[in-house]
């Protein structure tokens, strides 16, 4: 981990802060370099390096922005599924079991092929697609994640909160929910490196990204053996980075509460 290379005199702020610049400079070095690295290589690889490079790119695009919706969906599903109005709860309650309950290659071609024909003003490109299938299944995820931290903080310190005078809303966002996040942030770190993983499975809506890339080249040049692992090494390269990048925000906050 990349937070063991600073000196150990550096604050636990100064550590991950320097973690997280490192690992965002390497993944930028990493996407700008790879097609140039990957040329370098024989048959078929070499010749089409700029495609695995380009699929790279589009995986990690797809990957941060369906992220960052499912992170902002998770949380009002969450507070949805732990408010007091009994509709919200059955709403958000069944989006859940929906998503979790059904497989996420089954939501990407719901979004793309059913959706138009329900709602047909919504006819959403192929990414556009891909985002809104990968937001809504991993947003349901995080919402149990960041449910269980919501309920993980003890109910002393919300009442000691309302005991002082501060109003309900300040009670949330200044006791109750920065304890929560802490909680939720490892699942929810977990989730975020799975998405990496399973936006290959956009494949199926014709998204050009790493896994279709490499997908089309084995079917060209009947090289499977070449063009895959150079497919898995890519992925493993890209959730090495995100890990890095992840371990040094969980750092930031001391998740484990053992950070000197």
């Amino acid at each position: 981990m990349l937070v063991a290379l600073w000196p150990s005199h550096w604050s636990r702020p100064q550590r991950s802060n320097a973690t997280l610049v490192a690992a965002l400079v390497l993944m930028a070095l990493v996407l700008s370099l790879l097609g140039r690295l990957l040329s370098l290589f024989p048959e078929p690889i070499g010749s089409n390096a700029a495609l695995f490079a380009e699929g790279a790119l589009t995986t990690l695009e797809l990957t941060l922005v369906a992220g960052t919706a499912g992170l902002i969906l998770g949380t009002a599903a969450a507070l949805a599924r732990t408010s007091r109005w009994i509709g919200l709860r059955w709403l958000a309650s069944f989006y859940i079991w929906a998503i979790r309950g059904t497989p996420l290659l089954v939501q990407i071609l719901f979004v793309y092929f059913a959706l138009p024909v329900l709602v047909p003003w919504l006819n959403l490109p192929d990414f556009a697609a891909a985002v809104v299938a990968l937001g809504l299944n991993v947003g349901a995820y995080n919402a149990e994640a960041i449910r269980a931290g919501l309920l993980a903080v003890p109910r002393g310190q919300t009442e000691a909160a309302r005991a002082l005078g501060l109003p309900r809303s300040r009670v949330f966002l200044d006791v109750v929910f920065p304890q929560a996040f802490k909680i939720a942030l490892p699942p929810l770190v977990s989730n975020f490196v799975a998405l990496l993983k399973d936006s290959s499975l956009a494949y199926a809506i014709g998204v050009v990204e790493l896994t279709n890339v490499g997908n089309r080249i084995q079917s060209a040049t009947f090289q499977p053996v070449a063009t895959l692992t150079t497919v898995a090494i890519t992925y493993l390269i890209l959730t090495t980075l995100v890990t890095q990048v992840t371990h040094a925000i969980e750092h930031r906050f001391d998740v484990e509460g053992r950070v000197k």
